[in-house]
């Protein structure tokens, strides 16, 4: 969590190695993440982007398979030539979003949250160790919202994965979330469990950036009025 520009999104980019890190070293599974072995890592990190990334012209099992990219020979890769077990991953993954039903429909043609959705299924098809999910709600209206978290939340605890997101509701992050993380530019300000936050630790993470930024249009001590009579 943290006001736009304090670091959230360049946090998860560095991670995946989108974004190469200044200084000091990013672990993954106890590895230092390097050129050499990033495609590997790769293979064990799934992505959630708050634009989506589709590729509007193809069809959701289509887009799921990209997911699945990394695992096939050059070749392949350029003709979309996938095997009949990848296939079948693909429409499994769709099935566990919900959106069997879709996977021969072109993605331009979707909601916004069904967008989102097959997004998750590309994140989810290759069984990763983690999903960096960037802000998946942003463009999402508050029920469907609610929606993706929650289907985020049960993928990770059904399938064992790590979910690591970025958000700027409080609410949200209480919601679903087992630790909160705030960066204030650039800054890890706070790191605790979610029942360790009251509202002085709301305060710090966006000090001087109170205007409805994670309630909607309420100032921070409307919020944090909100916050602390929120039963997660």
């Amino acid at each position: 969590m943290g006001p736009s520009g304090s670091g959230k999104t360049t946090l998860l980019r560095t991670i995946n190695g989108l974004v190469e890190q200044s200084s000091g070293k990013v672990l993954f599974e106890g590895l230092a993440v390097t050129q050499q072995n990033l495609t590997e890592i790769r293979t064990k990190i799934g992505m959630v982007f708050q634009h989506f990334n589709l590729v509007g012209n193809l069809c959701a099992l289509n887009n799921v398979l990209t997911g699945l990219l990394s695992k096939n020979n050059s070749l392949s890769s350029i003709f979309y030539l996938f095997n009949r077990q990848q296939k079948l991953l693909a429409l499994e993954a769709l099935d566990q979003v919900g959106l069997l039903s879709k996977a021969f429909s072109r993605t331009d043609q979707l909601s916004g949250g069904q967008q989102q959705r097959v997004g998750i299924a590309r994140a989810i098809v290759k069984t990763p160790k983690l999903i960096l999910a960037d802000e998946p709600v942003a463009s999402l209206d508050p029920m469907i919202s609610f929606q993706v978290l929650s289907l985020l939340k049960e993928i990770s605890l059904s399938k064992g994965i790590t979910v690591l997101c970025n958000l700027h509701q409080v609410d949200y992050a209480l919601r679903f979330a087992d630790r909160v993380i705030g960066l204030a530019e650039g800054q890890i300000v706070i790191d605790k469990p979610k029942n360790e936050i009251d509202g002085e630790y709301v305060k710090k993470i966006y000090q001087g950036h109170d205007q409805g930024l994670f309630f909607g249009s309420s100032t921070v001590q409307n919020g944090v009025d909100d916050f602390l009579s929120f039963k997660p």
